[in-house]
């Protein structure tokens, strides 16, 4: 199973960028998944969610209407596109597949947002 995470970056505070975390080794399509980030110091919290086929998402209050998170069960790829970015957002992000009683994790990639 790989999970591999790009699209991370540095960035000026309310700049934009956008996610991808590529899967292989699973059946993509009958996996929730999510994106995590944990900052230095911080747990790892979830960020947004999306159920297998895509029609129901969830997010954290911190960066709802900001963020969006998709998926194309046909590249077996996930995506978060990030905007109005934010210093507090930075964080190092990961990807994660869940289905029950298995979960994985991808190595994650760096997000830095200057003020």
């Amino acid at each position: 199973v790989q999970l591999v995470e790009s699209g991370g970056g540095l960035v000026q505070a309310g700049g934009s960028l956008r996610l991808s975390c590529a899967a292989s080794g699973i059946t993509f399509s009958i996996n929730a998944m999510g994106w995590y980030r944990q900052a230095p110091g911080k747990q790892r919290e979830l960020v947004a969610g999306i159920s297998s086929g895509g029609a129901v998402t969830n997010y954290a209050d911190s960066v709802e209407g900001r963020f969006t998170i998709s998926r194309d069960n046909a590249k077996s790829t996930m995506y978060l596109q990030m905007n109005s970015l934010k210093p507090d957002d930075t964080a190092v992000y990961y990807c994660n597949a869940r289905n029950p009683p298995w979960y994985h994790w991808g190595q994650g990639t760096q997000v830095t947002v200057s003020s």
